[in-house]
């Protein structure tokens, strides 16, 4: 198993705690980033967002790219995975500036998520053409075929629906062999064929093992038919980890007194308008994004530690990790959680 976090970009995850002691600012995530490294985390997600979902859009918020190339140059070890949208980003330039990111960090230190935007406002104000959902994966298509082709050879023509390159370069080429692992998430049809197709690993949100065991069983039967390679499988949750089931179970309660005044609450309805999931979500997991709550690392250290190794036998590899304040809670997981299997760390 390994262990990811999600770089809070945003100053926080809990849209009902005005204040989690976490600032969206360089020298915050600077901070936790080099920290993480010596607490034995393997990867940390960098979100883009140009408005702030969480704590309302007039809230601060950072950009992904040019933090994950600041990121890359002042740690040693950690994989940087960097959300990308294709609606924000032509893929030659994209595919170029992944490729110069990765040189920077060095070979196996650069990922890329791919999301087909969700945010019609968003979208709107920074005067970007907002698609109907399938619409969306069409040109998400085109994008990843202009990415991938760029990145192993030059000369590249294409034209489709959406985008056109004539005889396109890209020098130099990724360090990473044979491609900077490509992720993404998606509970559509539409999303769950591109990744298949297209990508290398596939995310998903905060679920119990039963139902994440589903869909891992659904994507490598999808991706045996198309006579691909196995797929890497990440999972988002929320994690509070505490000596007792109680004491943590009284941390849930804070987190989730749920106010819906609060001013994520409408950024949070225009996602359920302009995603398809496979399931309803309660208001209860507006508290947390990524239904975090629902992967269930909640309660006692010992069973935090039973909950892992069962999406552990499921074929999960890879957590992807929230958690408020984000360092203290860190250093608590990685203490009582991560040493547990296996991994370096040197939490004091």
């Amino acid at each position: 198993m390994r262990f990811g976090y999600w770089l809070p970009v945003f100053g926080g995850w809990l849209r009902n705690v005005p204040d989690e002691g976490m600032q969206a600012s360089w020298d915050y995530v600077k901070r936790l980033a080099q920290r993480s490294e010596q607490l034995g985390y393997d990867m940390s997600l960098i979100a883009e967002l140009n408005l702030n979902d969480i704590k309302g859009i007039q809230a601060p918020s950072l950009d992904a790219w040019s933090t994950a190339a600041a990121l890359m140059a002042v740690t040693e070890r950690i994989e940087w995975m960097v959300a990308v949208r294709p609606t924000f980003h032509s893929p030659a330039l994209l595919a170029k500036q992944a490729a110069n990111i990765d040189h920077i960090g060095g070979q196996g230190r650069l990922s890329i998520n791919v999301v087909s935007s969700w945010w019609q406002d968003e979208a709107e104000k920074y005067g970007v053409e907002f698609e109907k959902h399938d619409r969306r994966y069409e040109r998400t298509s085109e994008w990843l075929d202009i990415v991938d082709a760029l990145w192993s050879k030059d000369g590249v023509d294409y034209q489709g629906d959406f985008y056109r390159v004539k005889e396109s370069m890209l020098q130099p080429k990724p360090l990473t062999k044979p491609r900077p692992t490509i992720y993404a998430g998606g509970e559509s049809e539409a999303a769950k064929d591109l990744i298949a197709a297209k990508c290398d690993a596939y995310l998903m949100h905060g679920d119990p093992p039963r139902r994440v065991s589903a869909k891992i069983q659904d994507m490598r039967a999808r991706r045996e038919k198309l006579g691909l390679p196995p797929m890497t499988f990440g999972l988002a949750a929320y994690a509070i980890t505490r000596p007792t089931e109680q004491q943590a179970a009284s941390e849930l309660q804070r987190i989730t007194d749920v106010k819906q005044s609060a001013l994520g609450y409408q950024n949070y309805q225009q996602w359920l308008a302009g995603t398809q999931l496979d399931r309803q979500v309660s208001l209860e997991d507006y508290s947390v994004s990524n239904r975090g709550l629902q992967a269930g690392l909640i309660g006692s250290h010992e069973q935090v530690q039973d909950r892992i190794g069962e999406f552990q036998d499921i074929g999960v590899d890879l957590l992807l990790l929230q958690c408020s304040p984000q360092m203290e809670e860190m250093e608590r997981f990685s203490e009582c959680v991560i040493r547990h299997f296996g991994q370096s760390s040197t939490a004091g």
